[in-house]
């Protein structure tokens, strides 16, 4: 299974809370982050709803 690895690279100052929660589950706390987590649909998921806010690469 590839995982991705996921960069936060905007701000969360001023998002709505749903956003900022679902950064926080990703483990992506301030920019810069960086956080390699499993390609399935969860993760998916919480990438479409704040994809505005993170580069997200394919690891294998």
């Amino acid at each position: 299974m590839a995982n991705l690895k996921i960069k936060l690279v905007k701000s969360l100052n001023g998002r709505l809370e749903k956003h900022i929660a679902t950064a926080n589950s990703l483990g992506l706390r301030r920019i810069g982050h960086e956080t390699v987590q499993p390609d399935n649909e969860q993760t998916r998921g919480k990438i479409a709803k704040i994809g505005y806010l993170l580069q997200v690469t394919e690891e294998k």
